[in-house]
């Protein structure tokens, strides 16, 4: 995609959604950071199925310690790899007591310094709950950024960093949302549809098979 295009790419997608946010339910900074904890390799769907009944019996790390490994385990037990991420998330509610009064630290070495925490979850931290202009790049947005010739890149680092170059600015803030939506419903992985997506016209794909 040449760059006098990128700012036309966004702008279409900024005029047919504003206000893009994450599909993750939460309600504090602590259930955003377990949120996208516990989405790697799941559905936001599928999380949030989980959460409602988790966060309405432990919505802060102390209450989540209380439930213990069991009692984590039995309530996201519906979600891919649960076992690991029930670890993962108690280490991380006890290194948020010990470490940081139980809050969610705002720098991105504090962040990935937790459990299960990586450089992608940290994006997304910094990005909804603290305002950084920040890309976090999931399976729809490398998708997405070297489908389109918006970003190519042969890992989701090479793809965060061109994006970090290509996007202009003012559209940083919401970027890595407007991307992942538009992998999710448009710019799908087994056939995009091409013939309902806005910036088609932008995009540097050319598909194989027609509209079924």
């Amino acid at each position: 995609m040449k760059a006098a295009a990128v700012e036309t790419f966004f702008s279409i997608l900024r005029d047919a959604n504003p206000e893009p946010a994450t599909e993750l339910v939460y309600s504090s900074v602590f259930e955003l950071l377990a949120a996208v904890l516990l989405s790697a390799q799941a559905t936001d769907a599928g999380v949030n199925k989980a959460t409602r009944r988790l966060f309405a019996v432990a919505p802060t790390p102390h209450k989540m310690l209380a439930l213990g490994l069991d009692g984590l385990t039995e309530h996201i037990r519906t979600i891919g790899l649960y076992r690991t991420k029930a670890r993962h998330l108690l280490e991380t509610c006890r290194l948020l007591v010990e470490r940081h009064g139980g809050r969610v630290p705002g720098t991105r070495e504090a962040l990935e310094a937790l459990p299960g925490v990586g450089r992608k979850t940290a994006n997304v931290v910094l990005n909804v709950a603290f305002g950084e202009p920040t890309m976090a790049v999931d399976t729809h947005i490398f998708r997405v950024g070297n489908r389109t010739g918006l970003a190519p890149g042969k890992t989701p680092l090479e793809v965060e960093l061109q994006l970090m170059k290509r996007v202009p600015p003012h559209y940083l803030q919401d970027a890595h949302h407007w991307l992942i939506l538009h992998g999710r419903y448009v710019c799908q992985a087994r056939l995009p549809r091409c013939w309902e997506c806005a910036v088609v016209t932008l995009c540097d794909y050319r598909p194989k098979t027609e509209r079924p």
